[in-house]
């Protein structure tokens, strides 16, 4: 199954397994980078949930290019930052929109949790803060199980996953989500694919296809199909859409039917 990754092109080893090692246990994964140019291969080969890259790099790489193409791929920067560089990091944060700064030695405890409270993920859950009441997801299951899709969200999810995360049947699971008139999982997890969608096409890197093989649909006539079918729109005009126009348009187009 794709999940979503923080894509790592950092200095050391012991940063890269101080990452590995304090990212929660469900996704992002890490996929490690060896160089600029493999970096810059992740952002069209792998559904990025941040970028994380060291010092070295930081002075290497165009940076206000990249954040011009991508700007809303969370990118930090970790490393062995020296107090003298404090000056230089504080521009570029508000030259590129930097997303945090960790310091190799002292925030190696809260690598992974401090990657996570910045990435595309995190903003699509703090997007969507109100989207569970406008759903009728009421349930203690139901806002279980939309907390796991949201912070997931990409190809290859399937309701026998979310299931599995939560410890329950696939058939529970699928009966118990659309109780008291909420859509059903499988809509949902389409909305949010949808959403993730929007995330992307925000981008000015990323073209149709570009998002089309990342969320996992064979051709862009199948993310356009998708599209209408949840949110009654062509998959180009969701670049202007924030998440909660999606969930607000997914509503328009009857969130609980499939036809």
């Amino acid at each position: 199954m794709s999940v979503p990754v923080v894509a790592a092109l950092l200095d050391s080893r012991g940063a890269h397994l101080a990452l590995r090692r304090t990212l929660p246990a469900t996704p992002p994964a890490v996929h490690t980078c060896r160089s600029f140019a493999g970096l810059r291969r992740a952002y069209t080969t792998r559904l990025l949930d941040a970028v994380i890259v060291g010092a070295r790099a930081l002075r290497a790489m165009d940076l206000p290019l990249l954040r011009r193409e991508y700007p809303a791929i969370p990118v930090l920067a970790y490393g062995a930052f020296r107090p003298d560089d404090g000056a230089a990091l504080l521009s570029l944060t508000e030259r590129t929109g930097l997303a945090g700064i960790l310091v190799q030695g002292v925030d190696d405890a809260m690598a992974g949790d401090l990657v996570r409270r910045h990435s595309l993920s995190a903003a699509r859950a703090r997007a969507l803060s109100e989207a569970p009441r406008l759903l009728r997801l009421r349930e203690p299951l139901q806002v279980a199980a939309w907390r796991r899709l949201v912070i997931s969200a990409g190809p290859g999810l399937t309701t026998d996953a979310v299931a599995e995360g939560l410890g329950v049947s696939r058939e529970h699971l699928s009966r118990q989500f659309a109780a008291g008139g909420a859509p059903n999982l499988k809509r949902v997890i389409d909305l949010l694919r949808m959403v993730s969608a929007a995330q992307l096409l925000a981008n000015p890197g990323y073209d149709l296809k570009n998002v089309a093989t990342l969320l996992g649909f064979g051709t862009v006539s199948h993310l356009n199909a998708m599209s209408r079918r949840v949110a009654g729109i062509p998959a180009s005009d969701l670049s202007a859409l924030t998440p909660m126009a999606v969930v607000a348009a997914f509503r328009r187009a009857g969130m609980r039917s499939r036809g």
